[in-house]
C-alpha cells in the first residue's frame, strides 16, 4: 500500500499550492490570512517558495489554508 491515499496534498507541489491560493485570494487577502512578510512586502511566487521551503511552520500554515479552502470553496 502506498500510504498516500489519505494525504490531500499528494501529487501537488508547493508552487501549485501558492499559485492556487494567490489566484483565489490575491496577495493582499492571502497576506491578511497568513501574516508572513513574503506575502505582504513585495510578494512574488519565487520569494514565497524560497521562504516556505526553509520555514516549516509557515509552509504548514499555507498547506492548511490550501486544504481548508479546497474543501470549503472548491479551488
Amino acid at each position: 500500500m502506498n500510504g498516500q491515499a489519505n494525504n490531500p496534498l499528494h501529487g501537488i507541489t508547493l508552487e501549485q499550492i501558492v499559485n492556487s491560493l494567490v489566484e483565489h485570494y490575491g496577495w493582499n487577502d492571502l497576506g491578511n490570512r497568513i501574516k508572513i512578510k513574503c506575502f505582504n512586502s513585495d510578494p512574488s511566487v519565487n520569494s514565497s517558495l524560497k521562504f516556505l521551503r526553509k520555514t516549516p511552520w509557515a509552509r504548514k500554515k499555507v498547506e492548511d489554508l490550501y486544504i481548508i479552502t479546497r474543501k470549503t470553496e472548491g479551488i
